[in-house]
């Protein structure tokens, strides 16, 4: 029974992680006995839900050989954009499709500089990044601003903590689904698995990196949303480097490497979850922010090493 166990976790990248985020819920349990309790869980899927739909974009993006860094920014800059076309007397429904809209042209912008250029991702999203932000505090002024809409409206978008988690699923779903059984998903890891092999076989590979691209900006832009309804307020400085790092955090945890070629949404999920897991129960214990970022960075590391050895293993036919 347990060598069965053991092997699914071999062979489904998602599960160490699920296994992982259990063995913490129960740790944090005994440690604090309120860990597991209904307002501490709408705490930390706070923690989870927007990082968890900027960590679904950035495997996309991972996963074809790309990297995107300026999704923090996107996230800061499309609830701007979503406030100002409220401001100027467009409906809040259309404001928001806007606002998303202003984020794809972020990501048309990133997919064409490094396709058509042929400049590292790395390197165009870097740039993207301080002109996104430099962007958001100049049309802003530096100052925060108050969304503006009904409270049940507020609540399904971010405001209700388990409506936020609950949009994070679903994107999860979708997106595991479109890369596990549709063309455009396959057409994704051939590419980052084997880019002169893809080429040669006829995937239009310029395509589906710019529609990666996209879909990623277009995520981070959405997860800005949830959060400034979830807050209440639209800060410029809100978001940054700071959740750009943990959605690849949460991707790398959950199974996606940055070499290209494998990559799982769900388990971008559940690493989101695992973070939240454990910047939920170190605050409830008392433990140090500081703590957190060398458990962090260990569990890169350590994941990293392990699952490049377990594709090693995979590959050969071992597990």
């Amino acid at each position: 029974m347990l060598s069965r166990i053991g092997g699914i976790a071999l062979r489904r990248r998602e599960a160490s992680i699920l296994v992982a985020g259990c063995l913490l819920v129960i740790y944090f349990q005994l440690t604090t006995s309120v860990f597991v309790s209904y307002d501490n869980i709408g705490t930390l899927t706070q923690y989870a839900g927007a990082t968890a739909v900027l960590a679904a974009g950035e495997v996309m993006v991972l996963i074809c050989g790309e990297l995107d860094l300026s999704i923090g920014m996107v996230y800061a800059l499309s609830p701007f954009l979503m406030y100002f076309a409220q401001e100027a007397g467009v409906p809040l429904a259309l404001a928001i499709i806007l606002g998303l809209i202003g984020a794809a042209i972020v990501g048309l912008i990133n997919g064409l500089i490094t396709t058509l250029l042929k400049l590292p991702s790395f390197v165009t999203t870097l740039g993207t990044l301080f002109l996104i932000n430099g962007f958001t505090l100049v049309i802003s002024g530096g100052f925060p601003v108050q969304p503006e809409s009904s409270v049940a409206f507020a609540n399904v978008m971010g405001g209700n903590a388990y409506f936020l988690i609950g949009w994070a699923i679903v994107i999860a779903v979708v997106l595991q689904f479109i890369l596990s059984k549709t063309r455009w998903g396959l057409h994704t890891i051939a590419i980052g698995g084997n880019l002169n092999g893809s080429t040669e076989a006829g995937i239009k590979v310029k395509t589906i990196k710019i529609r990666n691209f996209v879909l990623c900006s277009t995520l981070a832009g959405f997860a800005g949303m949830l959060d400034a309804f979830r807050i209440g307020s639209i800060d410029p400085l809100a978001g940054g480097n700071e959740i750009m790092f943990m959605a690849i955090a949460s991707a790398v945890i959950g199974g996606t490497l940055l070499t290209g070629g494998v990559g799982t949404i769900v388990g971008a999920l559940f690493g989101a979850i695992v973070l939240g897991i454990l910047k939920d129960g170190f605050t409830l214990t008392g433990v140090s922010a500081y703590t957190f970022d060398m458990i962090l960075g260990g569990a890169i590391l350590l994941t990293m090493t392990i699952n490049v050895h377990l594709n090693q293993l995979r590959e050969r036919g071992r597990v």
